[in-house]
């Protein structure tokens, strides 16, 4: 099975510990760790959710996934979007993809934590949001849900990037719902 994997730093792997930030080793990342997927990693660093939809409707297109993982939203909340603007945007993205005929499965981040980037308490109020309006979405638009919240997921001093650990809870989180949905 081929899996497109579109998110933002937490999908690419980015380590907070390195003075300019890095990378994972690929051992650590969640995206290398699913088991025997053939894994697309579109991660981008500071991504949100794409207004301009073209260069992923392409990506679905030209790849050929079965399916189409998204885990967004934490940047846009960084940037000071509140939750609900943050799923319409979601929404408006889900319906692009899904017209590039993906199967999508979309996954809310885990919810902030306080830390060098989460400084208040709205932040992570409106982290905490994104799950149950996210998991809405996916009922009303008939695509596959889970929340990472319930992966419990470690994140490192910022509050909100994953540490190894973390990686590997979401990896294992993640491959288990896999497997529930019969993805093989």
């Amino acid at each position: 099975m081929k899996i497109l994997c579109i998110g933002d730093s937490n999908t690419y792997g980015y380590d907070p510990r390195s003075f300019c930030g890095s990378r994972y080793p690929a051992d650590i990342r969640w995206t290398e760790r699913l088991g025997n997927y053939d894994v697309i990693n579109s991660g981008i660093n500071g991504l949100s959710i794409p207004n301009y939809t073209v260069p992923y409707t392409d990506l679905v297109r030209n790849q050929s996934p079965d399916l189409v993982i998204v885990m967004l939203g934490s940047n846009d909340l960084l940037e000071g979007a509140d939750a609900e603007t943050t799923a319409g945007r979601m929404e408006m993205f889900l319906a692009a993809l899904r017209q590039a005929g993906a199967k999508i499965f979309l996954i809310a981040p885990p919810v902030m934590q306080r830390g060098e980037w989460v400084q208040n308490a709205e932040l992570i109020g409106e982290s905490g949001k994104l799950g149950a309006l996210y998991r809405d979405l996916a009922e009303r638009t008939g695509v596959l849900f889970a929340d990472a919240e319930e992966w419990h997921v470690a994140l490192t001093f910022d509050g909100v990037h994953f540490t190894p650990a973390g990686h590997a809870a979401f990896a294992a989180g993640l491959a288990a719902r896999l497997r529930e949905l019969g993805a093989e």
